[in-house]
């Protein structure tokens, strides 16, 4: 890899296996978990990780079910919320942890925001980066967006059409990563079809690219063997996730920070305080790939954040 990024070891949780990277085991007794989203890796938290550890953290960065060489199993509901999040349960026992602070960047978010509702006791604090919380509502939320933004939006597509877009990525994982991985793309007129598939065909790609060549190499040789479906699975248990999150209290207690990017296409959450009571809000020049297209920014926010928390009343979940 092209930094100082820790070696990784496979670690058997919840029934499966997670391909996970530490740094900072002699801070024992101060976890913080990074938490990854879609299409991602483990890696992408390579500019955090140093950082965090320097600080007296001591910092568990998995590749969760379905990424790099952690375990892809084969059912769609084993990647539902209750498993994701039981995951991470599950690595704290590993590592003799009661709870700890959760770091999530877009589906790592939602990932955190879950874990919180389902186990309260095993998360001390919240760290999310672009994906707010999502209000439950009273409609299943893939049956929402299909009513409102219609059958080629892609959360809705990977739902109904399950397979077509997970090939297409796969055609060529090099193109789609890189035309993914962008910063400073100018608008463009919405075209026809799904936004990602198109994507992943265009020969060339929009804006600045958010990481170097040896940087995405990183990604495209960990989708090139672990393919897209794993990954793509987390957005087919949408539903699920409603339903399994019914009898949940939706409040989160926990002292929380919620970074956005200000250029990011995800929206911010009108009414966020009303379910995240203890949540500071910070907005960075950016757009979706936070903590890779701005790190320093980044790091320092969330160093700032935990530092304030250190001085105040520990929270006791």
């Amino acid at each position: 890899m092209t930094t100082d990024f820790p070696e990784p070891t496979r670690i058997a949780v919840n029934g499966v296996e997670l391909e996970v990277f530490e740094a900072g085991r002699h801070n024992a007794g101060n976890p913080v978990v990074l938490c990854h989203g879609w299409p991602e890796h483990a890696f992408s938290w390579r500019h955090q990780v140093p950082a965090l550890a320097a600080a007296g953290y001591h910092v568990i960065v998995p590749n969760q079910r379905g990424y790099g060489n952690s375990s892809r199993p084969a059912d769609v509901t084993d990647y539902d919320i209750a498993q994701l999040s039981g995951d991470l349960v599950a690595l704290l026992d590993h590592y003799g942890y009661q709870d700890a602070t959760f770091v999530g960047h877009d589906w790592g978010a939602f990932v955190v925001w879950g874990l919180t509702l389902l186990q309260p006791h095993r998360v001390n604090g919240v760290v999310a980066l672009s994906v707010p919380y999502q209000e439950r509502g009273e409609v299943p939320w893939i049956e929402a967006m299909e009513a409102v933004l219609g059958p080629d939006f892609y959360f809705v597509h990977f739902n109904r059409q399950p397979g077509v877009a997970d090939a297409v990525f796969e055609e060529n994982p090099f193109r789609f990563l890189r035309n993914l991985y962008r910063k400073n793309v100018p608008p463009a007129e919405p075209q026809p079809g799904n936004a990602l598939i198109n994507l992943a065909r265009a020969e060339t790609p929009p804006g600045e690219p958010v990481m170097s060549d040896d940087e995405l190499a990183v990604f495209v040789s960990a989708f090139e063997s672990a393919g897209f479906t794993g990954g793509i699975n987390w957005y087919r248990n949408l539903d699920r996730n409603w339903r399994l999150l019914a009898a949940a209290d939706p409040i989160i207690r926990q002292p929380t920070l919620m970074i956005y990017g200000d250029r990011d296409p995800v929206a911010r959450a009108e009414r966020l305080t009303a379910f995240v009571p203890n949540v500071d809000v910070v907005g960075l020049d950016c757009g979706h790939w936070i903590q890779q297209e701005k790190p320093q920014e980044t790091t320092g926010t969330i160093l700032a954040w935990l530092d304030q928390r250190a001085a105040a009343p520990a929270y006791a979940p």
